[in-house]
């Protein structure tokens, strides 16, 4: 890890000052989570109609999803509203987070640390709409083609709420590979060589997280596996480069030390 510059001024407060901001900005995350949700709540029917398009799409004639609960019509689009309300606001809610932590951190520390929140939001969200696009149309199509004769595939629909939000979480969160590895180079826990050198062991386990996470279908590993190790290799690449950037500007800022003493 870099050194800090210990001429560098950092702000600086009481327990008191830390817990009143800490409040503010948990107060205004809330908020912003509870603005969303009003919209997410009106449109609760079509927010939920869109989430599961990908089922209705490729279901058999005549067979329709189902309700084995009273409540459930009403309460599992408010649930998923509520969810899509969460994820929406995430940006700012995160942004809350960095604003109280950002003081203090080192202007080196803000420079590697603000890229790679903004980068783990993006991929967060790329994995959800690939999930969502790529991935269940292929999925729900294989499952549809094959159940057995004689069986009416009628999906209740707040199994398949819980389904999709497992779904979701899991590509998003394995979307965030290459976050991982960036962090744990640069924080010298792990070294690019080892990770290079360890490609057939993370290619055998990313199969094996696709398994347990995905349904007991080869297609479905697949679909997620393979995109779980690109991502590993792109990791790679990235490490290497800001390695190399974080190296770099260590030897400059020793240089420049070196020259002032």
């Amino acid at each position: 890890m870099a050194t800090p510059d210990p001429t560098e001024p950092l702000a600086e407060g009481t327990l008191i000052s830390h817990l009143l901001e800490l409040r503010s900005r948990l107060l205004r995350a809330v908020v912003a989570v509870l603005i969303v949700t009003v919209p997410a709540m009106l449109y609760a029917n079509d927010l939920f109609g869109f989430v599961a398009r990908p089922l209705i799409k490729v279901l058999p004639k005549g067979s329709a999803m189902i309700s084995t609960s009273v409540m459930a019509p009403l309460t599992t689009p408010f649930k998923l509203a509520f969810y899509v309300a969460l994820i929406s606001a995430m940006p700012y809610v995160l942004y809350q987070i960095w604003a109280f932590v950002a003081p203090g951190l080192y202007r080196h520390e803000k420079r590697f640390a603000l890229p790679l929140l903004v980068s783990s939001i993006g991929l967060f969200y790329a994995g959800i709409t690939f999930c969502y696009y790529i991935v269940f149309p292929i999925m729900f199509a294989f499952f549809t083609a094959t159940t057995p004769p004689g069986v009416q595939m009628m999906t209740d629909m707040t199994q398949y709420l819980d389904f999709v939000l497992v779904m979701f979480l899991a590509f998003g969160v394995a979307f965030e590979i290459p976050v991982a590895i960036v962090l744990l180079v640069i924080t010298g826990l792990v070294k690019v060589e080892t990770l290079t050198r360890n490609r057939g062991y993370v290619l055998i386990g990313v199969f094996v997280q696709a398994a347990v996470i995905t349904p007991p279908d080869v297609l479905s590993q697949t679909i997620m596996a393979l995109p779980m190790y690109a991502l590993y290799e792109f990791g790679i690449i990235m490490a290497r480069i800001l390695s190399k950037r974080r190296a770099a500007d260590q030897a400059k800022r020793a240089a420049t030390e070196d020259a002032e003493t």
